[in-house]
């Protein structure tokens, strides 16, 4: 429902990404004059080079894993030759095919983001948007006779410019052999031997999607295991899969430079040690996009590392500007960029609001097994930042596990010491984005593990396993 305001509310948002669509959106319903500026395409570097494709190529990598884990249900694929003899096909990925498919869907989405702006009477300008002072934008924009410029001015302004993947001097990406996470997709067949340096969240996707495309991965980690700053067990679990399928996974190995070779690339490491591939991923962190855009003379703070500080309402310094998403000091995900980009214009035109709890944000990583996560860790229940019990439940002893063949993964809670509340959980299992919702539901009501085990889960399924690990840590009054 529209507000009413004694005069038009306008709102001008910097950036269509996930956090910038959402906020051109709400302003929209709630009756505001809405413009966004965006340079590539709405939806941003989330639909079009990062979280859609990539996660599409990860479902193309699960069905390929499936067909590799088939034997395993009894399920065989055999071809024949002339003479009748029965022969075990390969399976074949055909990349280009993979990525026009990804690419295609990016654009769709985008589109389909785009459409819906437009029939909410958002006005959307194609251009590189530059603070001019705290509550205007010039908007350059190029035309076949030079550049136009078009100057944009708005009671609210909202931040949504995302980031950009990390550059090291010493290993400069070429888009053909050396790359980073945005330049995959134009790759036309499977690389032969892939060298990943960074083991976080983006470079232990990737070196699980292109092991089951058929690629030779070799990871590099700068730390004792892959995903740092994830639970310990499920990284354990993670790594675990990762050496039994081929992956060579380098711990405590800092890559100092990556190189072109004449057929491939060399990353030397700085123990002096080398390795040789067909090509390199960069996943070595992300940097704002926030430099250039005349925040400074906006009056709009931003940390060290060039992220802007918001409060948990998503305003910055200035009270006018409110900021969403990766250009933000909030966690990078798509999920919160959106709540921040809905709250943010919620409370810029007074609307209820409610501030963001990042202690209820549930993420997960897109590797095979999937992990999910929620609420406190055992990191910070073990160091006594929160009092609480834990209690981990192996996969393997489902029934529904079992007869999907999962050997790997776990369910673990845990539960405030004394009421039982949920404050927090993990699940590394198929499909752990979608298990983890009954978790962040607890976590965010505040459920006590009684209440979970008391939903009916259905019988078989591996979400049984949340309520009987929930059972198992009942409460006796």
């Amino acid at each position: 429902m529209a507000f009413e305001f004694e005069r038009k509310q306008s709102i001008a948002v910097l950036g269509g990404g996930p956090g910038g669509y959402e906020a051109a959106l709400a302003g929209a319903q709630l009756g505001a004059e809405v413009t966004l500026v965006e340079r590539a395409g709405v939806g941003g570097a989330a639909v079009m080079t990062d979280v859609v494709p990539s996660k599409t190529l990860i479902a193309t990598a699960d069905a390929t894993r499936a067909i590799g884990e088939a034997a395993d249900l009894g399920v065989q694929f055999f071809g024949r030759t002339e003479t009748g003899k029965p022969i075990r096909p390969e399976v074949a990925v055909n990349l280009s095919a993979v990525n026009k498919r990804l690419l295609g869907l990016a654009r769709q989405q985008s589109e389909d983001m785009r459409s819906e702006l437009v029939h909410a009477g958002v006005r959307i300008v194609t251009g590189e948007g530059r603070f001019d002072g705290p509550n205007a934008l010039i908007v350059s924009t190029s035309k076949d006779n030079g550049t136009d410029f078009d100057r944009v001015e708005a009671d609210t302004m909202v931040i949504a410019v995302g980031a950009s993947p990390r550059l090291l001097p010493t290993a400069m990406p070429d888009g053909e052999r050396i790359l980073t996470w945005t330049q995959l997709y134009g790759l036309s067949t499977v690389p032969e031997h892939l060298i990943v340096v960074g083991s976080g969240v983006t470079g232990a996707e990737f070196a699980s999607a292109y092991t089951y495309l058929g690629a030779k991965v070799t990871l590099i980690s700068s730390r004792d295991r892959v995903l740092p700053g994830e639970d310990a067990d499920a990284a354990t679990v993670l790594e675990k899969v990762f050496k039994r399928n081929g992956m060579t996974v380098l711990s405590k190995s800092r890559a100092e430079s990556v190189e072109r070779t004449e057929n491939g690339v060399v990353a030397t490491l700085s123990d002096g040690r080398t390795v040789e591939g067909s090509h390199c991923l960069l996943a070595v962190g992300s940097i704002p996009n926030t430099a250039g855009i005349g925040l400074e003379d906006a009056g709009v703070q931003l940390t060290p590392s060039g992220h802007i500080r918001v409060n948990r309402v998503a305003r910055t310094s200035m009270p006018s500007i409110y900021a969403a998403g990766d250009c933000s000091n909030v966690l990078p995900l798509a999920s919160v960029a959106s709540m921040q980009g809905r709250t943010a214009i919620f409370h810029a035109l007074g609307d209820s609001v409610t501030p963001i709890e990042l202690r209820n944000v549930a993420s997960n990583i897109f590797t095979s097994p999937e992990i999910a996560t929620v609420g406190w860790n055992q990191r910070e229940i073990e160091e006594g930042l929160a009092q609480g019990d834990i209690y981990k439940l192996a996969l393997k002893s489902n029934p529904r596990a079992k007869m999907q063949g999962i050997k790997d993964g776990f369910v673990k809670l845990f539960a405030r010491t004394g009421s039982g509340t949920v404050i927090g959980g993990v699940i590394v299992a198929p499909r752990a984005s979608e298990l983890i919702l009954p978790v962040a539901l607890a976590v965010e009501h505040r459920l006590t593990v009684d209440q979970v085990a008391r939903a009916f889960s259905v019988y078989p399924s591996l979400s049984n396993s949340i309520t009987d690990a929930a059972r198992a840590m009942h409460i006796v009054l």
